[in-house]
């Protein structure tokens, strides 16, 4: 188990740095927004190009942000029941859903984008807007995305897995959204 806490350890290292990409990307496109809307205004200038930019930025905050955001278990929750369960019930609700859920959907959907992501990318697919972009870095985010976002799985359930043996503790609470 101590090797398999080793790859979680390193699988979350890895997916804090994706992280903190994101983050920038958050800037990253509000300067843009910003900047676009500045030049807009006073120059009556404004180019597709600047507004693709804002929605690859867009993209990479959720794919790229989505594994970290699973790795602080700050992820949206829709299940009554977890809120019911003792925190022992949890984590083996979690590990259920990783294993049964999160991890086969997030292979599959990996699997699925590639070759979109590919085909734009051999052809060098561009954007039909005047003034626009090449794709395949947006496309690129989706099986990018996924497969962080499944590694990310993988490693929280070496921790589930790991805490029901009682080698690690998790943190299980729940807060019921206020709304």
């Amino acid at each position: 188990m101590g090797a398999l806490l080793a790859i979680s350890r390193a699988i979350d290292w890895f997916n804090e740095r994706f992280g903190r990409i994101a983050d920038y990307c958050v800037l990253a496109a509000c300067l843009i927004s910003a900047g676009n809307a500045t030049v807009r205004y006073l120059f009556s200038y404004s180019t597709n190009g600047l507004l693709e930019i804002q929605w690859y930025l867009f993209g990479a905050v959720v794919l790229l942000g989505a594994p970290y955001t699973l790795k602080m278990n700050e992820h949206v929750r829709v299940d009554l029941v977890y809120m019911m369960l003792s925190p022992r019930g949890r984590l083996w609700l979690d590990t259920a859903g990783f294993m049964l859920i999160l991890i086969p959907a997030g292979i599959y959907l990996t699997l699925l984008s590639w070759p979109f992501f590919w085909q734009a990318f051999v052809s060098n697919e561009v954007s039909q807007n005047a003034g626009g972009l090449i794709l395949w870095p947006a496309k690129l985010l989706l099986p990018l995305g996924f497969s962080l976002l499944t590694v990310q799985g993988v490693s929280e359930l070496i921790k589930r897995i790991a805490a029901l043996r009682g080698l690690l503790e998790i943190e299980t609470d729940y807060e019921k959204p206020l709304q």
